[in-house]
């Protein structure tokens, strides 16, 4: 007998969409609140000294631990949404996941030093490879195959999200950087519990959407499989925190494990694809032409994913902070990016719409991300030497952000797009994992470019850096008929 979801019976609650939309607005509004408020003082937190309220750790290792733990929240999105379809459904690892990030904001808002830390950020990476995959999920179980409301929905969602990452840096960035760090962490504690907690009194208007797993494991193979999936997972968490926290491995070595982790699951995921006997030849073709498009896509987060690392170094240590006698928290200049999104995406969805089949191909969109995401870099050069032995200007460091964005609306909507389009059909159901594995490959070797940043060579850094994604991009834009060709009339 099939299984009814809310979607079987439209529902007109909440702005013309199902009453589940307003729920999962809000549950993930604050997840992103809790997400982007401790990852605004993240950074700030791990390198500040000891006497300042901070762990002391050198910069570019603190740097190299945000880029990671980015990197490693995508690479549990692969386990998480797997957990849900085979053994919990995506209601409940939303509620688990919720809970989880809860522990790891409380632990980090603990003074425990390196060991609340680790735990903290383990924590974390496993509530949100939970949570994030299978919010996104429900919010299309919501609607039929048909249902016309379906993108408007998302759209919906989005600013939700968007919402949460605006406000957050202002509550849990101001907290921490002027009165303590860990109360800034309690503040995305608090928020991370109000998302659970309206997330249950809501639940009932998300039906049976995603309530029971879609493809559950035997139920006598069930006890086996999850027994050794969690074995092995526990034991490799073991080892690296207990290899970090004793001092054997250290965060530098830590970071350097989780960047080549990153490095190598693609190129894994990839060969596997590749040599299977069940797709077809032009699956083949248009697999190949992804892969520049992945790297593209590394390329781009390798870039953008440094606005809570380098960027917020620079905006707390060479930006004049100081407007009209208030002293404004650096970790403000997080929330530029969501408000430049809220801002410029409906101008951006209006261009694509009056160009119409005129407007620029896939592999087009890319080097557009690829090229303002360069120029930004290079923006933030030109800032520095528009008032040289000075500090940077707020106005010129805060366009920086917006100049990214817009590489972001270019390239990042089309991303996952491009990923279910090109995919081989057997692969279907992997295709989201596998655009999520190039946001953590991206940052991953972020994690290891960042420790060539300093305050004293950002120029160098940022130029460098800048000027070889541009010059990608021109080899993206060379290739990108050659890629469309292999794409079999993909558009």
């Amino acid at each position: 007998m099939r299984t009814s979801t809310v979607a079987d019976a439209p529902q007109q609650g909440f702005f013309g969409h199902p009453r589940g939309l307003l729920t999962l607005f809000f549950t993930e509004m604050w997840e992103r609140f809790s997400y982007y408020g401790m990852r605004a003082i993240l950074g700030y937190y791990l390198y500040f000294a000891v006497a300042e309220g901070g762990l002391g750790i050198p910069e570019s290792t603190a740097l190299s631990v945000v880029g990671v733990y980015g990197a490693s929240v995508y690479m549990t999105g692969i386990l998480g949404g797997w957990l849900a379809d085979r053994v919990m459904g995506a209601q409940w690892a939303v509620f688990y996941g919720g809970c989880v990030i809860m522990l790891g904001h409380i632990s980090l808002a603990l003074p425990g030093g390196i060991s609340t830390v680790t735990l903290g950020l383990v924590l974390l990476v496993i509530g949100t490879g939970l949570l994030k995959p299978n919010i996104s999920g429900l919010v299309g179980s919501l609607y039929g195959e048909h249902d016309t409301r379906r993108d408007a929905g998302f759209s919906i969602y989005y600013m939700g999200i968007n919402l949460g990452a605006f406000v957050a840096p202002f509550v849990a960035g101001t907290l921490g950087e002027k009165v303590s760090w860990h109360l800034g962490f309690g503040a995305a504690a608090v928020g991370m519990a109000f998302g659970v907690i309206q997330f249950m009194l809501g639940r009932k208007n998300l039906g049976s959407a995603g309530s029971l797993p879609v493809n559950p494991l035997p139920a006598g193979h069930k006890g086996r499989v999850l027994g050794r999936v969690g074995g092995i997972a526990l034991l490799f968490v073991a080892v690296l925190v207990g290899l970090s926290v004793t001092g054997v491995m250290g965060l530098g070595g830590l970071v350097n494990v989780i960047s080549v982790i990153s490095a190598l699951l693609p190129i894994v995921y990839f060969a596997v694809m590749l040599s299977s006997k069940q797709i077809t030849k032009i699956e083949r073709d248009r697999l190949i032409a992804y892969i520049p498009l992945f790297l593209a896509t590394a390329l781009f987060f390798l870039l953008f994913e440094q606005q809570p690392n380098t960027l917020a170094n620079l905006a707390e240590a060479d930006t004049d902070l100081d407007i009209f006698g208030f002293v404004i928290p650096a970790s403000w200049f997080q929330s530029i990016n969501p408000l430049a999104i809220i801002a410029l995406a409906p101008v951006m969805a209006a261009l694509w719409m009056r160009l119409g089949e005129r407007q620029p191909s896939t592999p087009q969109k890319f080097v557009g991300g690829l090229f303002f995401v360069g120029v930004a870099f290079l923006w933030a050069v030109l800032s520095k030497a528009v008032v040289g032995d000075g500090k940077q200007l707020p106005i010129m460091l805060a366009l920086v952000f917006v100049i990214m964005t817009v590489g972001e609306l270019m390239l990042s909507p089309v991303g996952l797009s491009a990923s279910t389009k090109l995919a081989p059909k057997v692969f279907a159901s992997q295709t989201m994992g596998l655009y999520f594995l190039a946001i953590a490959m991206g940052q991953g070797l972020g994690a290891q470019v960042v420790k060539l940043y300093s305050v004293q060579n950002q120029q160098s850094y940022f130029g460098l850096v800048g000027a070889a994604t541009i010059g990608c991009a021109i080899l993206l834009l060379m290739a990108s008929k050659s890629i469309k060709r292999y794409m079999h009339g993909v558009n």
